[in-house]
């Protein structure tokens, strides 16, 4: 077996020699020791460890997902076809690791909606991962995706708060994007909140589409997605209050918030003086400039960057990093997106490779307040990923170490 590959013993160092290294600020070949699991020198002696050879490599800090909801596909591959959660989320951990991930906050989306978005699903997914820690190779922790109409997950936010792995909490309203009169474009909608947001009438074909669509993901009834729309909906003169007491749980249990696709520098504000301080796909320049104005982490989808352009219309994370607007990439719906922008964003000159990457390890490492892992130095957790990565072609995960521990490896074969 290639020495690069042979999984060591517990305590055994390693010296992985011969690639270009992914520095913060720089690339250059370099050889890199880890040991119990922590980077303990750059080009310093073997003195006994297990010497790797990762010439024509590239070995770069192991990326981190800030918002990832790729596990959904495995948790539902077809519309209303669930599998169960154990089989689903340890697929998803080999995907991750197979990508070069090895920190991924699953976006569990916590929504009234049935089946997939449940409640019901989100404690699922809490439990299984609390029991299946032991068996995973990546750390997997959760983002709460709370959709803020949703009351019924404030005992289950209460829960994952007080669990091992501490969360991130993203506010998320895809209810009043439902509610939306379509004469308002979805990228320049008002603050959810707003007095003067502009509904939809219950009677517009537009909402019965857009609910229709739901109520296959949900595999239910049109007419009574419907009627649980509306009676959601009822509840809009409460969502601010919940809102501001679920950000308290936040502050008080000192994690990260997000709040996802900002259309207004109000509505950044708003979730801002919350104590939220990362702007989740901002849909919108103004918004952006808002954000970066007052200091806050912008965050981007990679498949759009990986694309060249966003699905939805808004602004393109390629674009946004040439104007300092994007600072995080996230897998978004697609883990491999992440090696797949940094490829296509280093072919199009848009910065620096090692500027590239600190948008998948540094940045969200100190986003999310975890300041032993992103970067390569001495001391730091030894969360890495080797690529093979030939000039002009698409790079590949060769292996990845969580903690110093293989998680995956591949080798070409002849």
């Amino acid at each position: 077996m290639n020495s690069a590959f042979r999984r060591p013993a517990p305590l055994e160092a390693q010296l992985i020699e011969g690639a270009q290294v992914v520095f913060d600020d720089r690339i250059e070949t370099a050889a890199l020791r880890v040991e119990n699991g922590t980077i303990t020198g750059v080009d310093v002696s073997a003195d006994g460890a297990i010497r790797i050879n990762a010439r024509g490599m590239v070995l770069a800090p192991a990326m981190i997902d800030i918002h990832g909801d790729a596990f959904e596909r495995q948790l539902m591959p077809r519309p209303g076809v669930m599998l169960p959660p154990e089989v689903a989320l340890l697929e998803t951990d080999r995907q991750l690791a197979a990508n070069g991930i090895a920190t991924a906050y699953h976006a569990l989306t916590l929504s009234w909606e049935p089946g997939l978005r449940s409640v019901e699903t989100g404690w699922e997914v809490f439990h299984t991962l609390a029991r299946l820690a032991p068996r995973l190779t990546v750390e997997n922790r959760l983002q709460l995706r709370w959709e803020t109409f949703c009351f019924e997950a404030l005992p289950l936010i209460e829960a994952v708060l007080a669990g091992p792995l501490s969360p991130s909490i993203a506010f998320n309203d895809h209810t009043s994007m439902l509610m939306r009169d379509p004469g308002t474009p979805l990228q320049d909608r008002p603050f959810d909140h707003d007095p003067a947001y502009p509904v939809i009438d219950p009677g517009h074909p537009e909402l019965a589409h857009r609910v229709a669509d739901r109520a296959q993901r949900a595999k239910v009834p049109a007419a009574e997605m419907m009627a649980l729309a509306l009676h959601v909906w009822a509840r809009r003169p409460e969502v601010l209050a919940k809102i501001e007491a679920v950000a308290a749980l936040g502050r008080a249990a000192g994690v990260p918030m997000l709040s996802h696709d900002d259309s207004q520098p109000e509505t950044r504000l708003i979730y801002r003086t919350m104590g939220s301080r990362i702007s989740e796909f901002p849909m919108n320049h103004p918004t952006a400039r808002a954000a970066r104005d007052a200091g806050d982490w912008i965050v981007f989808g990679a498949p759009n960057a990986a694309r060249g352009g966003s699905h939805l219309g808004s602004p393109g994370a390629a674009e946004m990093i040439r104007e300092g607007l994007c600072d995080i990439l996230a897998s978004d719906y697609y883990y491999p997106a992440m090696l797949g922008a940094m490829a296509r964003m280093r072919a199009d000159g848009v910065a620096s490779l090692a500027e590239l990457w600190r948008r998948v390890a540094a940045n969200p490492a100190q986003a999310l307040n975890l300041t032993d892992r992103g970067r390569i130095a001495p001391g730091l957790r030894a969360d890495l990923v080797l690529i093979d990565w030939p000039d002009g072609g698409a790079p590949a995960t060769r292996a990845t170490w969580v903690a110093g521990k293989p998680a995956y490896s591949a080798m070409a074969m002849g």
